[in-house]
């Protein structure tokens, strides 16, 4: 069974788990459906704000897309989850990207 088939199983057996579906939006990243990719991105972070590892993919893939001010506005976002949970090294990494879009 592929890995989308297997996590969407999951998913149906445990509907609101955020790793399950931030693991889906990569497996649709990876197939190049960046529409349904975005949508679980966002679910995770509708569900779960604090959710820190998800703003870095959900901004690239915005970027990617051409979505250039939504992106901003995610790493925005990510960051002050980061500083809410103390984790500076999620931190980091979305300063970077952001600055590197930025600038």
């Amino acid at each position: 069974m592929d890995k989308i088939k297997k996590l969407q199983e999951y998913l149906g057996r445990q509907p609101e788990d955020t790793f399950l579906m931030h693991a889906l939006a990569l497996e649709y990243v990876k197939i190049n459906d960046l529409q349904a990719a975005k949508a679980w991105f966002e679910r995770v972070l509708t569900i779960d704000a604090g959710y820190t590892g998800t703003y870095y993919h959900l901004a690239k893939l915005l970027e990617t897309i051409g979505a250039k001010e939504d992106a901003i506005g995610v790493y925005e976002r990510g960051m002050e989850a980061c500083r809410a949970a103390g984790d500076q090294h999620a931190y980091r990494e979305l300063q970077a990207a952001y600055e590197d879009l930025i600038y």
